[in-house]
């Protein structure tokens, strides 16, 4: 769900040129009905697939888009529209269409995620909304499962609320991409998660000895979890393990689980396990935590750490990348592009735009996936569908207003993730990849570029070179 603080304005979700873009729309009676694509140009963090979230929220925002009288005026005052354009606006809402891929689905570069067909005011006032939605959710969601991937069927829990850009959307993506459980209470309510949580270094400095602060929390709870780093690991999980066994015998409270928060995490965890094996405490978990990602729990159980789960905040909360990889992060490059336009008169064009691998892909489009993961084909939506291929995009609005059963329970949302993550092949859920998942262009759809390029050219007036 699309959060708002209470003074934020839902026509005011835009860019300062979108309803720029708009008023010249206006003044030019040029409104037909317009397709757009969303689409990402690459994978993130070096890594073949996006697993696609932030549907719901999308969808909230374009059926509960509209301008409201403050807004209005706010637009009065910072721009010289014409009244009348701000008539228009008053009434405006979104009456158009939109496919898409749902939740839990898993892309490639250069697919439609949705297509958005409407009026061009509608159509373009949509645009950054849209993209923040998507764009954050998916990358997010991909990160998360990539780091569920690395840790090994390990359980991973996201701890990324005090660092994170928007909580409840990484908490609910997070979840989307396989981690277990949150931190944060918030998400736990609003998203019935499950909510887990150990206890800070603070706590610890708090009683004037480790033993002291072990106690306190072990009579305090029935199952309980120790934080071992706070002073020296070795010995406080000795410490622990004195405490664990005390507290069983007069209380009958359990020691679940000890976590790890810095330091040499694969030395440490190994002397650990072996202390708890020897104190006939095997079952007590093991957790780690500490400025990890995907690539660093990889690294760890390549190592031989001896970790049963993982908390992971940071790089969860902001899609970090890994420098010592050579992997950005931090953002997720979706974009938003026009490609077919309908004028008044019926007439119907293909839009592109030509600027290298920038370069647009022109049509009204669909997308269909191979059974067996071999190729996607994105072609034009009269072509018809590959025999045995899977249709990827679903109609989710009509008409301005959302499909029922369009929009699933977070769990189901869940289900369908881990059921496409679990298909896709080993090669193309690797954490770094050497070739991108095949997507093929249709002949058509590249007929129909290469002549929508060689129109654009001819009607470009010829540079007058200088004397």
């Amino acid at each position: 769900m699309l959060r708002r603080a209470p003074g934020d304005h839902p026509g005011l979700l835009t860019d300062m040129y979108h309803p720029d873009s708009a008023y010249v729309s206006w003044v030019t009676g040029r409104n037909g009905m317009t397709t757009f694509d969303l689409y990402v140009r690459s994978a993130p963090f070096g890594g073949a697939y996006l697993l696609l979230a932030g549907l719901e929220a999308a969808l909230e925002f374009v059926q509960s888009f509209h301008y409201a009288p403050d807004e209005l005026a706010f637009l009065a005052r910072i721009r010289d529209y014409d009244a009348a354009f701000l008539d228009e606006l008053a009434n405006l809402r979104f009456t158009g269409e939109i496919l898409a891929m749902p939740e839990g689905g898993i892309a490639f570069p250069n697919e439609p995620i949705l297509r958005v067909t409407a009026p061009f005011r509608e159509a373009i006032l949509m645009e950054s909304g849209l993209l923040q939605a998507i764009n954050l959710a998916t990358l997010i969601a991909t990160k998360a499962s990539r780091v569920v991937w690395a840790a090994e069927q390990r359980r991973v829990s996201e701890f990324a609320f005090r660092r994170a850009q928007n909580p409840l959307v990484v908490a609910r993506s997070s979840y989307i991409g396989g981690c277990s459980s949150t931190s944060l209470l918030a998400a736990a309510f609003d998203y019935r998660l499950l909510a887990t949580g150990t206890v800070p270094h603070a706590l610890i400095q708090l009683f004037p000895s480790e033993e002291e602060a072990f106690m306190a929390v072990a009579e305090s709870f029935n199952r309980y979890t120790l934080l071992l780093d706070t002073y020296n690991v070795r010995k406080a999980i000795h410490t622990a393990i004195q405490v664990a066994q005390t507290m069983s015998e007069r209380l009958g409270h359990t020691l679940a689980a000890v976590r790890l928060d810095s330091g040499d995490l694969v030395g440490d965890s190994r002397y650990v396990r072996e202390a708890l094996q020897s104190a006939g405490l095997g079952s007590v978990r093991i957790l780690a935590s500490g400025d990890l990602d995907e690539f660093e729990i990889a690294d760890l159980l390549a190592a031989g750490a001896e970790i049963d789960a993982f908390g992971v905040g940071t790089s969860l909360g902001i899609g970090a990348g890994n420098l010592a990889h050579g992997v950005s992060g931090g953002a997720l490059g979706g974009v938003y592009k026009e490609a077919w336009y309908v004028e008044a008169d019926g007439s119907e064009h293909p839009k592109l735009k030509v600027a290298g691998e920038k370069s647009t892909w022109p049509g009204r489009k669909e997308v269909y996936r191979h059974p067996e993961w071999q190729e996607d084909v994105i072609q034009l939506a009269q072509e018809p569908a590959p025999t045995g291929y899977l249709r990827l995009l679903r109609p989710v609005m009509r008409q301005g207003r959302i499909i029922p059963g369009s929009l699933p329970p977070l769990s189901e949302v869940w289900e369908l993730a881990q059921a496409n993550l679990r298909a896709l092949p080993d090669r193309w859920r690797a954490l770094k990849v050497e070739q991108p998942y095949p997507v093929r262009f249709s002949e058509a759809l590249q007929s129909m570029r290469a002549e929508a390029s060689a129109t654009n050219a001819a009607a470009q007036p010829e540079q007058i070179s200088g004397a």
